[in-house]
């Protein structure tokens, strides 16, 4: 689901469920009437009175409209307490902002933006375990503080970590750098850029994030399929797009094109993206030609992830 749908869903769901509550309401209302006769002379009367304020004001009568003016807000109060007794709240929306219309000015309210973000959470959540990816949960445990000839893991990893955090408070759209993640599976790589994605999302970007397996198969489905290139557009201009597991996929010239085309695409548009990869830079260039491992290094800030598997670490 795009940030637009979602937007537009949670908009509607606002909506949808204050005119529930209205219907529900006057249900209500009409129910206590039938069962409660003074409940109902209230209303009769009320609008009885109200009928006769427009004439005393014409005649200057002020003691009879101050008298008119009095009785109805005696029985207003009369008609609020059997409401309050028959348990009928007396408002009807949610939020005091926008009053469940979803907008201010022609914006969309912070009631409706909270929960579209909570949905684009949910959404990722079921194709990636963002819920327990955090940088508060990212334990630098893992990763040993001894100096190899690769360099020294913790201190890589605390490095890229601090990266990440100084990535996210510091996010634009038009001034972000794009990264590249290497390095062999299980050293947090999906894990930080979920992290990334997680807080980020909350800010009100617009995030799309997938595994390169799942979004080049349903641009792949999408373009030959129903001939429509939704996906691949949303990809191309959505705020931050992260790619995880590049070089899981099955690699047709097709795949390599867009490949291309996303990068290059994005890079000219200064749109940011984070790329995931096991590959080292000779197999991206082996795999996706010279063009895509051209752009990759000259244009995108790479990390190399040091350190053991953690997922055999936990499993020990």
């Amino acid at each position: 689901m795009t940030r637009k749908q979602c937007f537009e869903q949670c908009l509607n769901d606002k909506q949808n469920a204050h005119l529930n509550r209205v219907a529900a309401r006057e249900d209500a209302i009409a129910r206590l009437a039938e069962k409660d006769k003074r409940f109902a002379d209230i209303d009769g009367l009320l609008a009885k009175l109200s009928a006769q304020i427009p004439l005393a004001a014409i005649s200057g009568d002020t003691k009879k409209l101050e008298k008119i003016k009095m009785s109805i807000n005696e029985l207003n109060r009369e008609r609020t307490e059997k409401l309050k007794a028959a348990g009928i709240d007396d408002k009807v929306y949610e939020c005091e902002k926008c009053r469940d219309t979803g907008l201010v000015n022609g914006k969309y309210c912070d009631c409706v933006k909270t929960a579209a973000i909570n949905l684009l959470i949910k959404d990722l959540s079921a194709s990636a375990p963002i819920d327990k990816c955090r940088f508060e949960n990212f334990s630098l445990d893992y990763y040993q503080n001894v100096d190899t000839e690769n360099g020294n893991p913790k201190k890589r990893m605390t490095e890229i970590l601090k990266l990440c955090k100084e990535y996210v408070i510091d996010f634009k759209v038009e001034s972000a750098k794009s990264l590249l993640f290497i390095g062999n599976t299980g050293l947090g790589k999906t894990h930080l850029s979920l992290a990334v994605a997680y807080e980020l999302l909350l800010r009100g970007f617009d995030v799309i994030y997938g595994s390169a397996y799942n979004l080049f198969a349903k641009m792949e489905n999408e373009h030959f399929g129903s001939h429509s290139d939704e996906c691949y557009n949303n990809a191309v201009t959505c705020d931050l797009l992260i790619i995880d597991d590049l070089g899981g996929e099955f690699v047709s010239p097709y795949i390599q094109s867009l490949v291309y085309n996303i990068i290059n695409t994005r890079l000219l548009a200064s749109k940011p993206t984070i790329i995931n990869t096991n590959l080292s830079m000779a197999e991206i260039n082996k795999v996706y030609t010279p063009r895509v491992a051209s752009r990759l290094l000259g244009e995108y800030t790479a990390k190399r992830f040091l350190g053991n598997d953690i997922r055999q670490q936990k499993s020990i």
